[in-house]
């Protein structure tokens, strides 16, 4: 099981979240993507908790649900640990290698890289290119979790229906989905500092790219699921209830400035203190533009005071806007869908073309 497998056929991505089961599947030809399948299943609450699954039944059953819902035939499908279970290092091995031989070599060498008993982990690489400091030698990017994080989705998969064929790392797929949003952006995203954030329901995750490449993540406790608790507290809602308030509509009129609006300068602040973390630790300076991404990126009005907050220009990720849709799928759904499907659009792009 690689985590960083060849392209083989096309997959279904799937994004395993704290509140939802998120499954996409791309089609491809001629450098352009087509949407032929997607769904969105909630889970129950603590069924992933922090990233982790604690219930594989329970996720399971929701991706055969959302397989149900998405009426797609195909049965393969890659899946992303989080990067807090993952551990990369670049290391550099002699160029001369062949692909056989470089594994068995790094096989011998993994164990003064990776803190496990190497019977306890799954380990996979990717050749980046030649090392600059030596020509005659490549560097290599190493990734490495333990058995337990990949097995665990790899169960779910299966009991929702599904063999996995390829098990990546979160960062690895939002870094290749963001390739697509690239397009859109002035420069191409080259020679730009651009900051991710995704505002999930539980996490805040900062992904800060430079030339398209993620050079610094760092995860914090915050999200939708703040909102949807003051939701309940505040109009005696059951939890099931509130979310569906919060996302369809029909609160008091007290609901905008009393509830939502601290909601989005909580927002603002975790942004700017995930930016200050940032720029304590790096010599990059500042980041160019923000890209919003996850549940949280389309509360209305949130990107503004984000940016009034930041002081940079703030967009919403939308990784199928040049893309072409399957009749089945409807695209004023996708689209308010989009920010949060990030992760399973860069797992399904691993196979699709």
């Amino acid at each position: 099981m690689g985590l960083l497998s060849s392209k083989e056929l096309p997959v279904m991505g799937v994004d395993v979240s704290s509140t939802a089961v998120k499954i996409l599947e791309l089609s491809g030809s001629g450098g352009k993507y087509r949407i032929e399948a997607y769904a969105v299943e909630p889970l129950p609450a603590n069924a992933v908790v922090e990233k982790n699954i604690t219930d594989v039944e329970v996720v399971g059953e929701a991706i055969g649900r959302a397989m149900k819902r998405a009426q797609t035939k195909n049965k393969l499908s890659a899946l992303a640990v989080p990067g807090s279970a993952v551990i990369t290092k670049v290391i550099t091995m002699p160029g001369n290698l062949s692909d056989d031989e470089l594994a068995s070599q790094i096989e011998l060498e993994a164990d003064q890289y990776i803190p496990y008993s190497m019977d306890e982990v799954n380990l996979d690489f990717e050749v980046i290119g030649p090392s600059e400091s030596d020509p005659e030698r490549v560097e290599v990017l190493l990734a490495a979790s333990r058995g337990e994080n990949v097995d665990v989705r790899v169960a779910a998969a299966e009991i929702g229906g599904l063999t996995c064929k390829i098990v990546d790392v979160e960062a690895f797929a939002l870094e290749n989905a963001f390739s697509l949003i690239a397009h859109d952006l002035p420069t191409g995203g080259i020679g730009e500092t651009i900051a991710l954030v995704d505002i999930g329901a539980t996490m805040t995750t900062l992904s800060v790219l430079s030339d398209l490449k993620i050079i610094y993540a760092r995860e914090q406790v915050f999200g939708g699921k703040q909102l949807t608790e003051e939701i309940q507290r505040r109009y005696g809602l059951s939890y099931e209830e509130a979310g569906l308030a919060k996302r369809q509509g029909g609160l008091p009129d007290n609901y905008g400035p009393e509830v939502l609006e601290p909601f989005k300068e909580s927002m603002a602040q975790q942004v700017n203190r995930a930016l200050q973390f940032f720029y304590s630790s790096s010599q990059i300076g500042q980041v160019d533009r923000i890209v919003m991404a996850g549940g949280c990126a389309p509360i209305d009005g949130a990107a503004e005071v984000i940016a009034a907050k930041t002081g940079c220009e703030v967009s919403i990720a939308n990784p199928f806007s040049n893309m072409s849709l399957a009749s089945r799928v409807r695209e004023n759904v996708i689209a308010n869908d989009a920010p949060a499907l990030m992760i399973a659009c860069g797992l399904a792009m691993r196979t699709a073309i």
